[in-house]
């Protein structure tokens, strides 16, 4: 769905909503409900935007949205509450812990290994809540 002048900002919350509750699901709405007392407009944007109108665009695919997420959330470093949120979502539109995990050490390579290391650690804590562990990338 992209934005145009017939689209309200109630259509475009909703829709957002649909695809992150496909993508995040419960842990996204999570966030969005934390922001709804101290900054609500950012909530909207978070699912209006990011989500109803950028994850929605045709030209990558939920999994490889959530493989640059991953990248780039580790590169930036102390976005561990997103990077939990963000490795759900990976597993939750077909990444395998193996590919997360490969991913996040691939990430070492051009953001470092203290950055990498942080956001393995964010991906061991979701894959022991899912019984996912051990992971072998060897």
């Amino acid at each position: 769905m992209t934005t145009n002048t017939t689209t309200t900002k109630q259509d475009r919350y909703e829709h957002g909503m649909s695809v992150l509750d496909r993508v995040d699901g419960e842990a996204g709405r999570r966030i969005v409900d934390a922001l709804s007392d101290t900054s609500p407009e950012l909530g909207h944007q978070v699912v209006a935007w990011a989500f109803g109108d950028m994850y929605s665009r045709p030209e990558l695919s939920p999994r490889d949205r959530q493989l640059v997420t991953l990248g780039v959330l580790t590169a930036l470093g102390g976005c561990e509450i997103e990077l939990d949120v963000h490795v759900n979502a990976a597993l939750n539109v077909g990444l395998t812990p193996s590919e997360v995990s490969e991913a996040l050490l691939h990430s070492a390579v051009y953001c470092g290994i203290p950055r990498a290391i942080n956001a393995t650690l964010v991906a061991k804590k979701v894959f022991g809540e899912r019984e996912l562990l051990p992971i072998s990338n060897v």
